[in-house]
């Protein structure tokens, strides 16, 4: 209100936009403490130890995967996953099976000792086998208690971590002041990962937790997949807050998640007229998926909030499954030319996809749809193209 009031209105701009840019700056400020956006310190003779603490059901172990693969592909550091959770029924078992997933190697912690023990020996370990980083999942309490704070307490003071990291669910809320407090109170936390922030279709938890724990967020969770987890970027989360998109990191998930070489093969086959296939298809909504989902994509156009309602009533990522299933279940030659697909056809693609012949059809005319439309793109180049490279006209 101070800044807003008396300020003068650029020409270029109406007050009614002088005001949201003011109130931009204002959110900007707030999320990143005034100091900007904080980065991860890797900066450790290796291997350098990041400490992931928070209550039970938070997301912690899931977020030590998710940031293992992070520090993985993007830092392109060696990376080891260790649990020291012996309390939780399977979550070193857990962590595992995440880590194996993601092609991350997973120290084998024995439930037997004690989570002091393990931490030591893992760390051991990261050092002979000259791991880069090593990231260490605590253990957790449904609610704040001495014997875990002392836990954790003890393994800061014997793994000397590099970053110790507040793992919050978005979804609870002003009752992370007082989990925020103890931690704070136990550990030197340098930063926060905020996890579930997809159930807050905007991110403005993000404004209650910054000021709440008083460390910079530091990266920011948004579903469940593991490519569903981004570094936290303060001007970013105020654009989504003010309804404004997020277009910078959808730029970053295209060129992630698009492959180049396939795209401009793609383009060249339809300037030759061998056309739009099936499998251009699949390939278009497996993209999709990578980047999560359509509502994902939504979530970072702007005005797409209430787009994103709508379209979770309508449940896109079952129907991309279903879709996906009818494609699986043609042969190659019915991808390559759909045309060929008579009724005896389309009832055993229907069977095999365990789906009505009613989906197959509409599949089909969509499909026809967006071919025709490719047509049209290549007689007047891509001016009026689809809305992402490589993925015009997505028909689900």
């Amino acid at each position: 209100q101070e800044r807003a009031l008396g300020m003068e209105v650029s020409q270029s701009l109406t007050p009614g936009q002088e005001f949201i840019r003011v109130v931009h700056e204002e959110l900007v400020r707030t999320l990143s403490g005034g100091e900007g956006d904080s980065e991860l310190n890797l900066s450790h003779q290796p291997p350098a130890v990041l400490l992931l603490a928070g209550l039970q059901g938070s997301g912690k172990t899931t977020s030590a995967a998710k940031l293992g693969l992070y520090i993985k592909e993007r830092l392109k550091k060696k990376v080891l996953l260790v649990s020291v959770d012996t309390y939780r029924p399977a979550a070193i078992t857990q962590l595992k099976q995440l880590g194996d997933s993601l092609g991350i190697d997973c120290y084998p912690s024995d439930p037997a000792l004690t989570p002091q023990k393990i931490a030591v020996a893992a760390l051991e370990q990261a050092r002979l086998k000259a791991y880069d980083v090593m990231l260490l999942d605590t253990a957790g309490r449904l609610t704040v208690d001495a014997q875990m704070m002392e836990e954790v307490r003890q393994l800061h003071e014997l793994t000397a971590p590099v970053e110790t990291l507040f793992v919050v669910d978005a979804m609870t809320g002003q009752d992370a002041a007082n989990t925020a407090k103890a931690f704070a109170e136990v550990l030197p936390l340098t930063g926060v990962i905020l996890t579930k922030a997809d159930g807050d279709a905007r991110g403005g938890a993000a404004l209650s937790v910054r000021e709440i724990t008083g460390r910079p967020i530091k990266f920011i969770g948004l579903g469940e997949k593991p490519s569903a987890f981004e570094p936290f970027h303060s001007d970013r989360i105020a654009s989504r807050i003010l309804d404004m998109g997020d277009v910078l990191s959808l730029i970053e998930d295209l060129q992630r998640h698009t492959d180049e070489h396939k795209a401009k093969e793609l383009a060249k086959r339809i300037r030759r007229g061998d056309g739009f296939t099936m499998n251009d298809l699949l390939e278009q909504m497996r993209q999709v998926r990578q980047m999560g989902g359509m509502e994902g994509l939504l979530s970072k156009l702007p005005g797409m909030s209430g787009m994103q309602e709508r379209l979770q009533a309508q449940m896109p990522e079952k129907r991309m499954a279903h879709l996906e299933a009818i494609i699986c279940s043609m042969t190659p030659k019915e991808r390559a030319k759909p045309d060929i697909l008579n009724p005896s056809r389309k009832r055993r693609i229907a069977k095999g996809a365990g789906v009505d012949i009613s989906d197959v059809n509409r599949l089909l005319k969509q499909f026809d749809q967006t071919r025709k439309m490719m047509k049209q793109m290549t007689g007047r180049g891509r001016r009026r193209g689809g809305m992402f490279p490589g993925m015009p006209g997505l028909p689900f």
